[in-house]
């Protein structure tokens, strides 16, 4: 029991790496995970050891451990890929040239989504409100809103609701409503129907 507990303090013990970010006070971000420019709105957190580049992050969502989103692109249609030849730190010193490479994409992940371990997202994809990423996916493309996507490369599966009740969702924008009207509605949550309804009328 002893030897459990140690490790959980080990592993919280490691830190974290965060350049050029801005997370929201409510929100976390677990020990082992480097951000680099990152903007995480309320109540999201991401788990330990992701991996997060050049993206915005909604509110009220879940991002599980050894997720990896976006990343620094290499400029394939040049003679070489090699960081040698343009402007940056990297992990090689050496510098041929000092070019200015294209600007990194930035990737949009919208509110209420939940990316499952080990997900892999590439640079510049748009996830839309209400998705889920399946554990250990490599998505490639657009994801549209509570639409499941999985796989390798990820591929849709279903939707978590039917459209009409999709739509309702979307137009609610819930996750921008002040805590206490979601305090309120907090009750009907096992209850999408009944739950989207009471921020609709809160929109009329």
């Amino acid at each position: 029991m002893f030897s459990y507990y140690w490790a959980k303090v080990i592993k919280k013990i490691r830190g974290k790496a965060i350049k050029q970010s801005l997370i929201d006070n409510t929100s976390k971000v677990e020990a082992g995970s480097q951000l680099v420019n990152v903007k995480m709105d309320k109540y999201s957190f991401c788990g330990y050891d992701c991996k997060i580049m050049n993206c915005t992050i909604g509110a009220f969502c879940s991002i599980a451990d050894g997720v990896i989103i976006g990343g620094a692109n290499h400029p394939y249609l040049w003679g070489s890929t090699s960081p040698t030849f343009y402007q940056g730190r990297d992990s090689v010193k050496k510098k041929f040239s000092n070019y200015c490479r294209p600007e990194d994409q930035m990737t949009l992940i919208g509110n209420d989504v939940w990316i499952g371990d080990r997900a892999i997202i590439k640079a510049g994809v748009v996830i839309a409100d209400g998705a889920v990423v399946g554990m250990g996916s490599i998505v490639t493309k657009n994801i549209g809103p509570y639409e499941i996507w999985a796989g390798n490369p990820a591929k849709l599966i279903k939707k978590r609701f039917s459209d009409e009740l999709i739509s309702k969702y979307v137009e609610s924008k819930w996750w921008e409503k002040d805590d206490d009207l979601i305090d309120r509605c907090s009750a009907a949550i096992k209850n999408p129907n009944e739950f989207v309804e009471h921020f609709l009328e809160d929109n009329q």
